[in-house]
């Protein structure tokens, strides 16, 4: 099993910036993706970013230029520098992994328990 932890939510005006974190911990061999999700009220869970072993980084249309994921592999763990947040950010945002347990077996997906960022206008 893997336990992926998040931190850096909260309150911010529009405008402002946050940085979300995201580490993973217990049976890893290896991770491979990592990335952010996030769910608004009412909505289905959606893409803001991903970032590769590689670190090769995909990015959501609407985040784009203002968001930036990196990673720390020797940390297992996963950054979400947003800037330039906007009220329509407002979202619980849930980190991503798909983490190897050894050489031989497929990978199996964790989610963490989402962090909430809230954007005022």
């Amino acid at each position: 099993q893997v336990q992926l932890v998040e931190s850096g939510g909260g309150l911010v005006r529009t405008g402002g910036s946050l940085r979300l974190s995201c580490a993973a911990s217990g049976n890893i061999f290896s991770i491979d993706t990592m990335g952010w999700y996030r769910q608004a009220p009412g909505k289905q869970r959606e893409l803001v970013a991903t970032v590769f072993s590689d670190s090769i980084t995909n990015y959501a249309g609407s985040v784009r230029g203002r968001f930036s994921i990196s990673r720390d592999n020797a940390k297992n763990t996963v950054y979400l520098q947003m800037n330039s947040l906007k009220p329509e950010d407002t979202a619980v945002y849930y980190c991503n992994a798909e983490s190897y347990s050894d050489y031989y077996s497929p990978p199996n997906n964790y989610w963490g328990q989402g962090t909430q960022v809230t954007v005022s206008s």
